[in-house]
């Protein structure tokens, strides 16, 4: 089987260096990237197998990356390599389309035998994470979907909310008015029966949109 042409992305560089070296047997590593952004330009450009990526990013996470690559390439294959351990996580990452799921700290072997299930076309999903049987968990999880009851844009600002962000912010980091980002998080409160900024972040730290940490 020839080596899968990846794109990694984490946005610790430390860990990206880490994990470069890990894999440089395994697989053909094209690009290395930090942020959700970069990742989707470079699968653009790149068109990887496989893309090896974080969870919790920057400016756009790992899951929302998820969606469009497998929107516009949906033959490259996907793994989440985090550190969360939590199923929530798991399962956003699986109604995304990810097919794979691997928590840091499991070890080198572990990630390299992900790499090769995925390969071959299978799933692969951490037994740190949950006891039931991948099968009937990524059908649970896909069968769940909601397509999150957000449009993209909405789910944009939400992680930017979220994040932090002033509606100023928002709107430089996505190029579009303050008057429209106000729009936007009025619909996003409303679609989601949700009336605070607080309240917003809980939804998004839940839904695995950000990290609580």
């Amino acid at each position: 089987m020839n080596k899968p042409r990846v794109v990694l992305a984490d946005d610790h560089s430390i860990v990206a260096e880490g994990l470069a070296r890990i894999l440089e047997t395994e697989v053909d590593l094209v690009r290395t990237v930090a942020d959700g952004r970069s990742l989707l330009e470079a699968v653009t450009e790149l068109e990887p197998d496989m893309v090896i990526t974080d969870l919790t990013m920057p400016g756009l996470n790992g899951v929302e990356a998820a969606k469009r690559i497998l929107g516009d390439q949906p033959r490259v294959k996907i793994i989440v390599l985090t550190m969360h351990a939590d199923v929530k996580f798991a399962e956003a990452a699986f109604r995304a389309g990810v097919h794979g799921y691997v928590v840091k700290g499991g070890g080198s072997s572990e990630l390299v035998a992900a790499i090769k299930d995925v390969q071959r076309g299978k799933h692969y999903l951490t037994p740190r994470v949950t006891e039931e049987p991948l099968a009937f968990f990524v059908e649970r999880v896909r069968a769940s979907n909601r397509t999150e009851d957000l449009t993209v844009r909405q789910r944009e600002v939400l992680q930017l909310i979220a994040e932090g962000a002033s509606l100023k912010g928002i709107a430089q980091a996505l190029g579009i008015s303050p008057k429209t980002a106000e729009a936007h998080r009025y619909a996003i409160m409303k679609e989601l029966d949700l009336h605070t900024t607080a309240e917003l972040t809980r939804y998004a730290v839940r839904c695995g949109i950000v990290s609580a940490e």
